[in-house]
């Protein structure tokens, strides 16, 4: 089996210790998840360029919309993610 060496600072790797996090299983548990990750992206990819070819490119106005929605909806994350930090949750 190949192997791969990782480099951490002193201070993460005696967390890493007291917390007995075995680096090995995080490693390739965190691995797996980033290659579906970009996975899941191509896929995403995938589907927006047939999605062009079949309705077309988005105007302007609907480009503008989309931020506007998504601007709100990161906004919402923001604001649940402060409350949860606020409540130590």
């Amino acid at each position: 089996m190949p192997s791969v060496q990782v480099h951490v600072s002193a201070e993460l790797y005696e967390q890493m210790k007291a917390r007995q996090i075995d680096p090995s299983e995080m490693f390739v548990r965190e691995l797996r998840m980033e290659i579906r990750r970009h996975e899941l992206c191509d896929e995403t990819d995938r589907y927006l360029a047939e999605l062009r070819e079949e309705v077309g490119e988005p105007t302007a106005e609907e480009r503008a919309a989309a931020k506007g929605l998504a601007r709100e909806i990161r906004k919402h994350i923001d604001e649940a993610a402060e409350t949860h930090a606020l409540a130590g949750t």
